[in-house]
């Protein structure tokens, strides 16, 4: 019988991060991922005790259609950072199965250069269903890549339709990818992504596909100049580049650093940081609501007879609702 190693202790898992070692930073990753009781109370004194050496990464979420190169970008923008000297996380986010909580768990083998180089650090993990296509502990995986000196945390999310107001809110600059010449130039717009974007960039401006992508990106900077500016003191860009040649790409990590460099300037940096701090707090708060709804025997004895009553048309979804928190104490 093969018998789990033993969890190590608070100090060294915490010390151990703090090196660097990416066997420990694994295992404090799969710490704060697990749903077992027990864990999360070791997990919450570890994500405390590396809070001081957390915050000093720079944050991008990168999002776009299924197909339009996510892996493929984040692997040549990875391996530019790296060549400038950065230590490079990717947090990619698999779709899972809704039914079975399967995921493919596929992008490390499509970010072939990031994942044979000891520099970065590429962590795929299911959604599970999570809102807006990122894991649900996505946020605490970042911490802890910051603590271990990854000075940039790309994080990929499903990109699959889904609200992706979550990524927005725990990154500092939104990267929205799209396609060009996909019948209408315009396919790609979704009005919800756009509005969150701070950069958005045409992928596969190469070969004969240049002269499409740019006109697709001068449609979009036409869309995007309708429905204005997200920031008062940024205008979204429109870029072209390719994932495949790496054209481009050096352009495209210059915006992010602008967009960084410009919100500092404005004191809109770090109120940002502090609102996405409270953000996290309260859906922390949610999910303790939804796992002890899980894991309490009265609460899961008498929420079904609810559901039925709702089911059948003979208890509104309200007053169910307003039954359960009762349930909670709320």
């Amino acid at each position: 019988m093969i018998h789990a190693a033993p969890l190590p202790s608070l100090d060294e898992l915490a010390s151990g991060v703090r090196a660097g070692r990416r066997a420990m930073l694994a295992r404090a990753i799969t710490l704060v991922e697990s749903r077992k009781g027990e864990h999360r109370a070791l997990a919450e004194q570890l994500m405390q005790a590396l809070l001081p050496f957390t915050g000093n990464a720079t944050r991008v979420g990168i999002t776009g259609v299924p197909g339009v190169g996510k892996s493929t970008t984040i692997d040549a923008l990875g391996t530019h950072l790296l060549a400038q000297g950065h230590r490079v996380a990717v947090l990619a986010v698999d779709p899972s199965s809704t039914r079975t909580g399967g995921s493919i768990l596929g992008d490390k083998t499509r970010m072939a250069r990031l994942s044979m180089d000891s520099r970065a650090f590429v962590r795929p993990s299911p959604s599970a269903g999570t809102l807006g296509g990122v894991a649900a502990r996505t946020r605490e995986t970042m911490l802890l890549c910051e603590a271990a000196g990854y000075d940039v945390i790309l994080v990929e999310t499903v990109g699959v339709g889904q609200s992706e107001t979550a990524v927005s809110d725990m990154t500092d600059t939104f990267l929205v990818l799209m396609l060009p010449g996909a019948g209408d130039e315009l396919q790609g717009i979704k009005k919800g992504i756009i509005e969150l974007a701070d950069i958005v960039a045409v992928n596969k401006a190469d070969g004969a596909n240049t002269p499409r992508a740019k006109a697709a990106a001068s449609e979009y900077r036409a869309a995007l100049h309708v429905l204005g500016g997200r920031e008062p003191h940024w205008s979204t860009p429109v870029l072209t580049y390719s994932g495949l040649t790496g054209d481009g790409i050096e352009e495209l990590w210059g915006q992010v650093l602008l967009h960084r460099e410009r919100s500092e300037s404005a004191g809109a940096f770090k109120a940002k940081r502090s609102a996405q701090q409270v953000k996290w707090m309260w859906a922390l708060f949610d999910d303790r609501l939804r796992a002890r709804m899980r894991t309490d025997p009265a609460l899961r004895a008498q929420v079904p007879a609810i559901e039925r009553e709702v089911a059948a048309g003979t208890l509104a979804p309200t007053l169910g609702a307003s039954r359960i928190g009762c349930l909670l104490g709320l």
